[in-house]
């Protein structure tokens, strides 16, 4: 496919059920969610949605420790004798996936809930996707992905927190490379208009609805069996952060096209 305004699309395969342990922490993160969302950052209610914050902080720390346990407790039967003990096996395993998977959530949620001040300065798009590229090489080439960028060498430099809008352009690109599956292509191109800088990031991946292309930003809304929900939402997070905006374009059967405006510097 040849990059271009053209409609793309990306397809993903329905989450898994959630566990009851997960739906419970979904919904304390949520509520969290909520009070970031309806705050103003100058609100003295905000300290509510800094302690959830910290309480999802300390409750990462205890998952890690009874994930350990759990670990050590499956070393411990690795030899089952007896059809009881492979069911005990089983079930401590389980338990131990579904610890991970809590963990990998509060990880997410934290860089979702906690971004702090922008650290900002003057950022030359072109750079900064080159080292995203150059980090992002190895995988890439491992899941037999192409990396095309076209990003003229003009263009003007935009006001970034650079960690920040690498961490988002990580979430596309990993995005992507769930998408293309066997593998494909994934495209940088840029171009300036008007006093904003749009960059476009487009996968010749499979396909998205028009009901995932709704949702897709919105916390906790996976389309991957184990997916969290976050990552595109800290995307977009971080990128109305830095007074720009994001949007995505799909159509069955013909890649996906991210597209993002941010503020000339």
């Amino acid at each position: 496919m040849k990059p271009g305004p053209n409609k793309f699309t990306t397809k993903y395969t329905k989450s898994t059920k959630q566990t009851p342990a997960i739906k419970c922490f979904v919904f304390l993160v949520f509520f969290v969610v909520i009070c970031l969302r309806i705050m103003p950052p100058t609100d003295p209610n905000t300290e509510l949605a800094e302690l959830a914050g910290g309480f999802i902080h300390e409750l990462k720390n205890h998952l890690g420790t009874l994930g350990m346990n759990l670990q050590l407790l499956a070393e411990d039967l690795q030899s089952p004798q007896s059809p009881r003990e492979r069911r005990i096996l089983d079930r401590v395993v389980r338990l131990e996936h579904e610890c991970k998977r809590l963990g990998e959530m509060a990880n997410d949620f934290l860089r979702f809930a906690r971004l702090g001040e922008l650290n900002r300065q003057p950022v030359r798009l072109g750079e900064l996707i080159d080292e995203m590229i150059d980090f992002f090489g190895p995988q890439a080439r491992t899941a037999n992905i192409e990396i095309k960028t076209f990003i003229p060498t003009d263009l003007p430099a935009v006001s970034l927190d650079p960690q920040l809008f690498k961490q988002a352009l990580l979430n596309l690109m990993l995005n992507a490379e769930q998408a293309l599956g066997q593998g494909g292509q994934l495209t940088f191109q840029a171009r300036k208009e008007g006093d904003q800088v749009r960059l476009d990031l487009i996968d010749t991946g499979s396909g998205m609805s028009l009901e995932d292309q709704k949702k897709i930003f919105k916390p906790f809304y996976s389309t991957r069996p184990g997916g969290t929900g976050l990552g595109l939402a800290t995307t977009r997070r971080i990128i109305e952060r830095h007074g720009g905006r994001i949007e995505v374009q799909s159509e069955p059967g013909r890649g996906t096209q991210f597209t993002i405006w941010l503020p000339v510097q």
